[in-house]
């Protein structure tokens, strides 16, 4: 018998639904539930691809005994932290209070009003490693609940306040260039010169950490702080983190070189480093780093388009109940598929041996260049290169025959977003018309689907849409559209863009505080309105949204738009100044404004492959605070000032190029636009 979960949406909620645990979704009914029966709320967050979520469930949640004692005890409410990330934030900011780590699975006791009292992580389901046992943690927290309330109910009323005032400090300073170079000596201090990332292990890519390196060197010139971004993005490239057959990267590193990853992957991982690995290409010109971008892209064209439209979130790390198995293999294996020759070949390149690298297999991964190899081979680089092309063409469908890890279909619209950027920039940029053509496929689909009653909805799965969006899908929507634009100059996502700055100040700004938060006024209430700039795996809601508004309020002359994102990077100042490289993507906004502007103009004739060319020179380069924008000449009246007065020239299509406020004469040829 299916529990409630079996009517959810929700993969990570559906896989719950045969648990003996009678979970409820979070909603009214669990909540007055608790108050009827005047217990507390187990609360569990996880999402479908969490491994440990997985080995909680098989240990504890399907184990009747320990079911019999949830339900005994407490209304035992399941959340998919994908589909409610307010719920996640302000719990795990409690979790991290009062235990001073966190992570997932998340389990926190609440009162009946939401208030926190007690949690943490992962429960074994016996005492180990200095961790009690779930058992024992659910019946200190009911005995707490039923002893000590007056006591328990008084620290957590404190610890809200005191997350409160954090999340709602009010920011006076003025943030400035002096902000960027105190994040990028911290950075500095951070780098691992050897095998490239930040810190130890475990290690994460940090794409917008990457970005704001690349923004430091066109900045300053520091040729430093480029070889940082370059080397890093080489190594990432070369090591286990990414799949050397099908493309795309794993969430992060559990050592230091990059070799052995959590297997999991995650759309805005991979969405995030294409876009990494495109803007230092456009930087440098470097070939492997623009190769990487395109099948970092082609991957999920291939692997994780949703079944009605979009990108699925996640595939997970297991299958068949093995973390990784999916991915590694061994000497065997490459012997059976390939010539004795080939298999040599590419066991000693990708580092397929006995004994292999993870758990008796091998994770494939390039411990030398392709150079140094070809010439110890005796062979051309174009050979080899060849020759590991079709090598990995067999083994990827070798590889397809085998059990895959589960996918998440749930689409979110702000990873969704940030794929659609990266496949519109990249799209524009290299000449891949695929990529621009996915791109306006998904933002269609976005623009439809979830927004049923003309009201942005944050997830789409088995062809419903629910949860009203959070800033981080307006900004990241509006942003994605932006640059959508840029690469076809389809001037309804212009439209688009200012129903969505709009939408933003009307219902996520706050004006008595300068700033925004990450859930709209008009939202449920919550123990407290969360609200973090801080960049997480994905950048913040409100350093998206002082992009987002920076941008639009040039291409529209809005200075309701402008004084906004500057208000919110001002309020930022103080932590900016002691936790720079903790809000990369903030920075990297000021950085945009405090950029001379580079603006362009296109004017085209529909269908026009000279227009297209325009439009590839318009995006071929990564500057810091470019601004594309144009029409066709058949559109009717576009309000931009940008196009104002602006037409085809001798019937050709036409770029207008500006730079620091002033303006050339319009070209039609885009080696024209370089001069």
């Amino acid at each position: 018998m299916a529990n409630r979960l079996g009517s959810e949406s929700s993969p990570y909620l559906k896989q719950h639904a045969h648990n003996p645990v009678d979970w409820f979704a979070w909603g009214e009914e669990a909540l007055a539930e608790a108050r009827s029966r005047d217990c507390p709320i187990l609360l569990s967050i996880g999402y479908s691809s969490c491994h440990w979520c997985h080995v909680m469930e098989r240990e504890s949640f399907e184990d009747p005994t320990v079911a019999a004692l949830m339900n005994e005890l407490f209304v035992n409410i399941k959340v998919d932290r994908e589909e409610r990330p307010d719920l996640d934030q302000v719990y795990m900011k409690a979790v991290q209070a009062m235990t001073g780590g966190g992570g997932w699975p998340m389990t926190v006791f609440l009162t009946p009003d939401q208030v926190p009292f007690y949690g943490g992580t992962y429960f074994p389901p016996e005492s180990r490693h200095g961790l009690p046992s779930f058992t024992q943690v659910l019946r200190a927290a009911a005995n707490a609940y039923r002893d000590r309330r007056d006591k328990i109910m008084e620290s957590g009323a404190k610890l809200v306040t005191a997350l409160s005032r954090a999340a709602a400090r009010s920011g006076t300073g003025t943030a400035g260039v002096e902000l960027l170079d105190g994040a990028y000596r911290a950075l500095s201090n951070q780098y691992d010169e050897v095998h490239g990332g930040f810190g130890k292990a475990p290690k994460f890519p940090q794409p917008v950490t990457l970005e704001l390196l690349l923004r430091h060197h066109l900045r300053t010139g520091n040729a430093d702080a480029l070889d940082t971004v370059v080397h890093t993005l080489r190594r990432m490239a070369a090591g286990g983190l990414r799949d050397h057959l099908a493309g795309g990267f794993h969430r992060y590193s559990v050592d230091a070189r990059w070799l052995v990853p959590h297997f999991e992957k995650m759309l805005y991982d991979n969405a995030l480093l294409a876009s990494a690995y495109l803007y230092a290409h456009q930087v440098t010109g470097h070939a492997d780093l623009r190769r990487v971008a395109e099948q970092t892209l082609d991957y999920l064209a291939a692997d994780m388009r949703a079944p009605d439209g979009g990108f699925c979130c996640a595939r997970d790390a297991d299958s068949e109940g093995e973390e990784g198995l999916f991915y590694v293999w061994t000497p065997e294996e490459i012997d059976e598929h390939l010539s004795p020759e080939d298999a040599r070949l590419f066991a000693r390149v990708y580092d397929v041996g006995p004994g292999g690298n993870f758990e008796g297999k091998s994770i494939l991964h390039l411990p030398h260049e392709l150079a140094a190899v070809a010439r110890a081979e005796g062979m051309s680089l174009e050979d080899l290169e060849a020759k590991l092309a079709a090598a990995r063409a067999t083994l990827l469908t070798v590889r397809a025959r085998r059990e895959p890890p589960f996918r998440d279909d749930k689409v979110v619209v702000s990873w969704n977003a940030l794929a659609i950027r990266a496949f519109a920039e990249a799209g524009a940029a290299l000449g891949r018309s695929d990529h621009v053509d996915l791109a306006r496929a998904s933002a269609d689909f976005l623009w439809t689907a979830l927004r049923p009653q003309g009201r942005l909805l944050h997830v789409y799965m088995d062809g419903k849409a629910k949860i009203d969006a959070f800033l981080d899908d307006h900004a990241a929507l509006g942003n994605a559209l932006l640059s959508l634009h840029g690469a076809t100059l389809e001037v309804r996502w212009l439209s688009a863009v200012r129903s969505i700055c709009d939408e933003i100040l009307d219902r996520f700004w706050d004006e008595a505080a300068g700033t925004v938060f990450d859930t709209a006024s008009d939202a449920p209430a919550l123990v407290l309105r969360p609200r973090d700039a801080m960049d997480n795996a994905t950048p913040s809601g409100a350093s998206l949204a002082a992009e987002l508004l920076a941008r639009a309020g040039h291409v529209f002359d809005e200075d309701r738009y402008r004084k906004a994102a500057t208000r919110i990077l001002d309020y930022e100042s103080e932590v900016l100044t002691r936790y720079g490289p903790a809000f990369g993507r903030m920075l990297s906004v000021l950085d945009r404004t405090l950029a001379e502007p580079i603006e362009i103009a296109i004017v085209a004739r529909r269908g026009d492959p000279a227009a297209s060319a325009l439009i590839r020179e318009a995006n071929a380069g990564f500057r810091r605070n470019l601004t594309v924008v144009g029409r066709h000449a058949d559109d009717s009246a576009v309000d931009v000032p940008l196009l104002a007065d602006r037409d085809l020239v001798g019937g050709r299509s036409a770029a207008y190029v500006c730079r620091g406020y002033a303006c050339r004469l319009p070209v039609t040829e885009p080696d024209a636009m370089k001069h």
